[in-house]
């Protein structure tokens, strides 16, 4: 049995200025119609910026949809459809950390929430870290603070960091740096 569901019509609900949301008319694997709602995005960057002291440069930020701070690392979606991730990771670690970088690794991608989301997180690993001036968005409050690796791994463990390309992201750089 083939599992894959076939779109019959797209039909957008809501067209934001991040998200794009749909209604589609789809067709189940067993033949029966059906509808699927989701919201399709552009994607985004996340990087960890490791000091030569083993530390991570962190940001905390308040987060609407949760209306709470959070403690994550610097992230940002890509300003538009095919730009480069690469490039997109390095501006973000810019403007949000004033860190320029020597190396770049990408580590992964992850999609958070496959369901209802199009969203593909890019990870990298920047290191060899140099400081600027930071570049903040308009409209973008953040605190920058520095956690030891060490101990964003024990407060990812212990359910403290709750977003999820941070974790990711730290547990993957943890591995990485510890294998």
């Amino acid at each position: 049995m083939k599992f894959e569901e076939v779109t019959k019509k797209e039909n957008l609900i809501f067209d934001g200025k991040v998200l794009h949301v749909y209604c589609d008319d789809i067709v189940r694997p067993d033949g029966k119609a059906a509808k699927r709602e989701y919201a399709k995005h552009l994607g985004a960057v996340c990087v960890v910026p490791l000091t030569a002291e083993n530390e991570v440069i962190c940001v905390k930020q308040f987060r609407y949809a949760h209306h709470r701070m959070f403690l994550e690392i610097p992230a940002g979606k890509l300003d538009y459809a095919g730009e480069d991730r690469r490039e997109a990771a390095l501006r973000e670690l810019r403007e949000e950390t004033g860190a320029l970088c020597e190396t770049l690794t990408h580590i992964g991608d992850i999609i958070p929430s496959p369901a209802i989301l199009t969203e593909r997180i890019s990870m990298y690993l920047a290191e060899g870290l140099t400081f600027t001036e930071t570049e903040f968005d308009d409209g973008e409050f953040i605190e920058i603070v520095k956690i030891p690796l060490a101990e964003l791994v024990e407060m990812t463990m212990r359910g403290e960091i709750e977003d999820a390309k941070t974790q990711t992201a730290i547990l993957k750089t943890w591995y990485l740096k510890n294998k």
